[in-house]
């Protein structure tokens, strides 16, 4: 019992309640998302590309709302930005509801980008603003599980829904943020966190902020070489449903199994990983992690039923274990008390490849079919190591105890 009590105390309770709120919302989520392309396919009869779009749209807003939200987040304050940004979230899914049209359905998931962009740098930088800074990396790596927590469940979920009535989905999804925003709320005003604002990241413009993140070698060369990591990952929203849907029999029985088996794995496998991953340098764990992505993408492309779905998830599932929690932990290595929301917001950019990769796979997807598109996407993941390697080296060069932790 004090062992479990002292775990509890290490993180401050408004951390716990994102941890716990991340796994509700996420599995909420996780029910709809990842379906949302075989909804549109279904029930509005769309091009691939247009689904691409429309699931594109929600990082490509998120790119620039992600800088913005963060900077108004050192500026304001978090509580603001996050409660904002949540209760948006909340509405956008029960806008999903009612829409009937592909035009609302880009508008909405345009609004779902820009509104998750402005929480989730903000809602990091509030857990590191909460921990002690030998402890972040631990916090960083237990968000990333209970991400996955709530997606080892909600894709069952979404399954059920898909065949019952899709819209409840959204339903459910839209209820759980709403419950979300309002117990943050009410225990940010218990703990009376209010809305602390450095008084340097007070008077930093974004005009400046940009100026400051555009001299940071490190960080471009990260963002760089997680755009192409997230081109290639967003096949797993979007076009990977499509693919097992027309080429496998129960395509969307397999699909939800994987995504399950894949979040159950890293729930189980994150922290062994990461703690023998600490052995070796953070950017060479991102290469190593861009390599399985790679192997698991080109494995799609010859999936024809359960035995290769689950050989092509569990070589993606070790990939982002090994790149996301990395990732997060170099963003916050490398910026500064003052100016911490406006970096996480800042790495916000590699929502680009979220953007492309839906549009572009799609394309592939019509045009060539499976096989070509994962073995194209499988050689662009390879090509990010080229920027993890530059990032290495000035990291080497700038700061020898942040590239060994």
């Amino acid at each position: 019992m004090n062992k479990l009590k002292n775990y509890y105390k290490q993180f401050h309770p408004i951390v716990w309640v994102l941890l716990s709120g991340t796994v509700l919302a996420r599995g909420s989520a996780f029910a709809t998302l990842p379906f949302l392309a075989i909804y549109l396919t279904r029930n509005l009869d769309l091009h691939p590309v247009l689904i691409g779009l429309t699931i594109g749209i929600s990082p490509l807003s998120g790119v620039i709302g992600g800088f913005i939200g963060g900077h108004l987040s050192d500026k304001f304050g978090r509580k603001p930005i996050m409660i904002g940004s949540l209760l948006s979230m909340s509405l956008v899914y029960f806008g999903f509801m009612i829409a009937e049209t592909p035009a609302w359905f880009i508008i909405l998931n345009a609004l779902n980008g820009l509104s998750g962009s402005f929480f989730e740098p903000t809602s990091q930088a509030l857990i590191a603003d909460l921990t002690e800074k030998s402890k972040r990396m631990r916090a960083f790596s237990l968000r990333y599980t209970a991400i996955n927590i709530g997606a080892s469940v909600g894709p069952l979920l979404g399954a059920y829904l898909a065949v019952v009535s899709a819209k409840s989905a959204f339903m459910v999804t839209g209820i759980m943020y709403f419950l979300y925003v309002l117990i943050l709320a009410l225990m940010m005003n218990k703990y009376n966190l209010g809305n602390p604002v450095s008084e340097g990241a007070s008077k930093v413009t974004i005009a400046s902020s940009l100026r400051i993140i555009g001299k940071d070698k490190a960080l471009r060369y990260l963002v760089l070489g997680s755009i192409i990591i997230n081109f290639g990952y967003s096949q797993m929203e979007s076009n990977v449903p499509q693919f097992f849907d027309s080429a496998i029999a129960n395509g969307v029985v397999v699909y939800s199994v994987m995504l399950s088996i894949n979040a159950v794995m890293v729930v189980l496998l994150q922290m062994p990983i990461s703690h023998f991953a600490e052995r070796f340098k953070t950017m060479e764990v991102m290469m190593a992690g861009a390599v399985f992505l790679s192997v698991g993408m080109l494995s799609f492309g010859f999936v024809s039923g359960w035995f290769m779905a689950i050989v092509a998830i569990v070589f993606v599932t070790i990939g982002e274990i090994l790149i996301f929690p990395s990732s997060s932990y170099l963003v916050d290595q490398l910026a500064t008390d003052e100016l911490r929301g406006t970096y996480f917001g800042a790495a916000q950019f590699r929502k680009i490849g979220h953007f492309i990769g839906p549009i572009a796979g799609g394309f592939l997807l019509k045009e060539a079919g499976g096989t070509i598109l994962f073995t194209v996407v499988a050689i662009a993941v390879l090509g990010s190591i080229l920027f993890f390697v530059q990032g290495n080296k000035v990291f080497v060069k700038t700061s020898p105890a942040v590239a060994k932790s």
